[in-house]
């Protein structure tokens, strides 16, 4: 639920952005005449490009994590072994003859968790790190006199 949760959190940065950009565009005048200059549109268009591109690198990097973990969780409740490589087994519990195998289940799940989600906070810190540049960028402006 962690991966799921922080590809929700990629939308709100694009969403804070989007609020931002908003907020700075005015109407024009009543004879037609606007204050929004092409040095603001392509800045807001750079602004909003940067936040897009590095929650999409964010977002690939989270699934690719994602499901990795998910492959590296099974492989570790199933003891390392493969489902089709068990189904025409000789039978009988294959499982681990000493009564320690479920603790180094469970520890090794553990190490696997937390490698997992260090990697997922590095791959959410792109995401973060395009939303600064983007609001960096959205704070600059020429007003058209």
């Amino acid at each position: 639920i962690v991966p799921i949760v922080m590809a929700g959190v990629l939308g709100i940065y694009g969403l804070i952005v989007a609020v931002i950009l908003t907020q700075s565009i005015r109407e024009p005048a009543a004879d037609g005449t606007t204050r929004y200059s092409q040095f603001n549109g392509y800045a807001h268009m750079a602004a909003g490009l940067c936040c897009g591109v590095s929650c999409l690198a964010a977002g690939g990097t989270i699934g690719v994590i994602g499901d990795a973990g998910v492959q590296g969780f099974g492989l570790r409740a199933s003891g390392g072994k493969r489902a089709w490589a068990s189904e025409g087994g000789a039978g009988g519990d294959e499982m681990g003859v000493s009564g320690n195998s479920d603790a180094m289940n469970a520890d090794g799940a553990n190490k696997l968790y937390v490698g997992l989600l260090i990697m997922l906070i590095f791959s959410e810190a792109l995401a973060l790190y395009g939303l600064i540049v983007a609001l960096i960028l959205s704070q600059h402006s020429y007003v058209c006199e």
